[in-house]
This record gives structure tokens, C-alpha cells and sequence, in this order.
């Protein structure tokens, strides 16, 4: 039996067909599209400057609706705080400004293809107003990962970050000056 080139592409067309237009069927999450990714990570941002805020504020209520209520900070630490309620404690004399104060705001956000994780990373200004401090201003970096709870808001799942070092009050300005309240638009691939 000689099966003739035209009917091997007939042939393979019609396999080809059903995976083709099953394919077409299937959308995309929603969250993988460019467009919606920036949307997600615009709203991590703003979640991001809205969490450091509620401490710059005092505001031990907002804070803790940041927190998710799994989450563990300082996971890199020997004793992490794991649970909001316990983060919320470990917290207590951040929030309350007694002593130490923390300002912080992301540089970068990336959103996971299932559009519900994220995870940003910016400076960190510690400041110490005592006026026997050794070191007044400490700059370092924090590491956090949100997750996007079953009431569509971000709250954070882990936090973590690294040793400040001492810092200028020249350093200090430089961090103040770089804080960015709007969400920068994605780069251009390439």
C-alpha cells in the first residue's frame, strides 16, 4: 500500500487539529500576562510602602494586617518568629518607636507566574536617636516574600534580611531621598 505525501499531511493536519485548537481553549492564568503581572507587583509595592509605614506610624493593628497569619520572620535566624501573633510580640518595641526606629521601601518586586507570591527586597534605615549611640544611622537590606491571601489582599509570609552596617547621616539622606512611592514601570526586555 503507497500512501501519497498529500495524504501524510492530510493526515498529520488532522492529529495536529484537536491539540491545536484544545491549546487555544486554554488561557493563560491571568496573572502570567505581562500586563497583569505589573498589576500584581504594583500592588505588592504599595502593600510594601503601606507595611513600613504602619511602623513609621506606631500603628500595631496595621502591622498586623500585613502579616500573614503563617508567617515566619527571620528565617535565616536560630529562633525565627513563626505565627502573626508572634511576630506581632518580636515586633512590639519596633512599632511601639521605643528606642530603635526602622524605616524601609522596596526597590524591586517580582511576582510568581501564579500571580499569588511575591517577593521584594529594598534598604533599610535603622536609627538610633539616643544620644549615646554609637552609630546613629545602620543601613541594611530586607528580604520578603507575600503571598496573596483568600481575600485577594498581600500579606507577608516571610521576612528576613541582613546585618545592617553603620551608616553617615549623609548615607541616612541618600536613603530618604531614594524612596519611590510609584510603582516604576517594568524594564523593556532586551
Amino acid at each position: 500500500m503507497t500512501i501519497a505525501l498529500r495524504d501524510i499531511r492530510t493526515l498529520a493536519a488532522c492529529l495536529l487539529l484537536p491539540a491545536s485548537a484544545l491549546a487555544a481553549q486554554v488561557a493563560a492564568p491571568a496573572p502570567s500576562q505581562p500586563g497583569a503581572s505589573h498589576a500584581a507587583r504594583c500592588e505588592v509595592w504599595a502593600r510594601e510602602l503601606s507595611f513600613a509605614r504602619s511602623v513609621a506610624d506606631h500603628d500595631a493593628s496595621a502591622f498586623a494586617d500585613h502579616v500573614h497569619t503563617d508567617a515566619v520572620f527571620g528565617p535565616s535566624t536560630t529562633e525565627p518568629a513563626r505565627g502573626r501573633d508572634a511576630v506581632v510580640r518580636q515586633w512590639d518595641g519596633l512599632i511601639a518607636g521605643k528606642g530603635l526606629r526602622l524605616y524601609w521601601y522596596p526597590a524591586q518586586v517580582v511576582v510568581a507566574g501564579t500571580g499569588d507570591h511575591a517577593w521584594s527586597t529594598g534598604p533599610a534605615l535603622y536609627e538610633d536617636p539616643s544620644p549615646t549611640a554609637k552609630h546613629h544611622y545602620r543601613l541594611g537590606r530586607f528580604h520578603s516574600v507575600w503571598r496573596r491571601d483568600s481575600d485577594g489582599v498581600w500579606r507577608v509570609l516571610f521576612d528576613d534580611g541582613n546585618a545592617p552596617q553603620p551608616a553617615s547621616q549623609d548615607q541616612a539622606a541618600a536613603f530618604r531621598a531614594g524612596r519611590i512611592e510609584a510603582c516604576p514601570e517594568p524594564l523593556e526586555p532586551g
